[in-house]
């Protein structure tokens, strides 16, 4: 009986294997489709990511897979991955170039591994890219003359000195900074230089493959219709733009930033000094407390420098950690004291806080575990 049981088991997980290898050659079909439309968007101008149709698509096929009968996370989960593996395919396809009047763009701080990106997407867009590196300033003139597009992408604590050197550009040139802070860039570009000037933040790190689904928040300068074609032009490159006041962009990036990684370093530099086995750690850990130890270690495999630039940027930074440790220690207090009502009250009071939200961040949430657990090693 064992026997036959065992060889029903084999022809049943042959046939698996049979569709398995039918769904290969489907996935190989819609690639090499997805391709195709990429080419198409490119020589159309159109951005490759379409948020109206993604949203459209999976709707119906959620629907079409209830019917079925097999759930519609399912298919959305297969099809965003899908997606996902399009967008990164997609990741040399050149793009159509919106200014064709642009004599050459200048990337100040190219080199770095932020500036390196906006020099590829400007390069897969056809435009002249030359970079302006610290081995450079010696030839600065010769490099930036005649530049229609000067973006400077250099740590934070040199930014606004970089910037006062670049009196001298060009009147209609557009001067743009991709640093994490906006206030103080965009007034020293306003003083220096009286042509556009725009202000960016990549929300992004120097690691993408792609730029699809990527946030850029952008705050307006001077002369907006001036630039409006290199807006666009990151939305062809599949970027979500953000539309920001600097002001209000600095007081959320203390936050959304600032703050966050600070409690990341202290808390990883709390694991270091406890010195535990971080295997056991990992063993021990289901999908969420995995994903939250990912995204500690995620930090420190990265540029000190980089986080130190941001975490040393603005004087409302130190404010806000100030607060936040006063709240931590009234934490602390509640645990001192075995005040476990105390605790439940304060808790109850951060949920309704967050009202609707926490809803909507557990569902989101689930959907990032669910992908932590098939992706955990085995």
């Amino acid at each position: 009986m064992a026997e036959l049981s065992c060889e029903a088991l084999d022809e049943l997980r042959d046939k698996i294997d049979v569709v398995d290898g039918k769904l290969i050659e489907l996935i190989v079909q819609r690639l090499s489709l997805v391709a195709e439309v990429g080419e198409v968007k490119s020589a159309a101008g159109v951005p490759i990511y379409a948020p109206e149709r993604e949203a459209k698509m999976l709707a119906k096929r959620r629907a079409e897979a209830d019917v079925a009968g097999i759930g519609g996370d399912l298919i959305e989960d297969i099809l965003r991955r899908l997606m996902r593996e399009s967008y990164h395919r997609e990741k040399d396809t050149g793009f159509k170039r919106l200014n064709s009047e642009l004599k050459k763009a200048v990337i100040i701080g190219g080199q770095g591994k932020l500036g390196r990106v906006f020099e590829r997407m400007l390069t897969l867009s056809s435009y002249h890219v030359e970079v302006l590196d610290k081995d450079d300033w010696d030839n600065a003139k010769e490099i930036l003359d005649g530049a229609g597009l000067v973006i400077v992408s250099v740590p934070i604590n040199l930014t606004t000195d970089i910037i006062s050197e670049l009196s001298h550009l060009d009147e209609d040139c557009i001067l743009v900074d991709l640093t994490s802070v906006k206030q103080k860039p965009l007034e020293a570009m306003l003083a220096v230089h009286s042509g556009p000037v725009l202000g960016l933040h990549p929300m992004f790190g120097p690691d993408i493959v792609s730029l699809a689904k990527q946030v850029i928040i952008y705050c307006d300068g001077r002369y907006p219709e001036k630039y409006q074609w290199l807006l666009e032009q990151m939305s062809i490159w599949g970027a979500k733009l953000t539309q920001a006041d600097p002001q209000e962009h600095d007081q959320a990036m203390t936050l959304v930033q600032g703050m966050r990684h600070f409690t990341t370093f202290v808390y990883g530099q709390h694991l270091a000094a406890e010195n535990p086995e971080l295997s056991t750690l990992l063993e021990f850990s289901s999908p969420i407390y995995r994903l939250e130890l990912a995204m500690v270690g995620r930090l420190f495999a990265q540029s000190p420098e980089l986080y130190a630039d941001i975490i040393f940027s603005s004087s409302k930074n130190k404010e806000m950690f100030s607060r936040y440790l006063s709240h931590f220690e009234q934490a602390s207090q509640l645990l001192n004291n075995d005040d476990r009502t105390g605790f439940i009250e304060n808790f109850n009071q951060v949920s309704n806080w967050f009202g609707d939200y926490s809803q909507q961040f557990l569902d989101e949430s689930r959907n990032l575990l669910m992908q932590a657990s098939d992706s955990r090693p085995v």
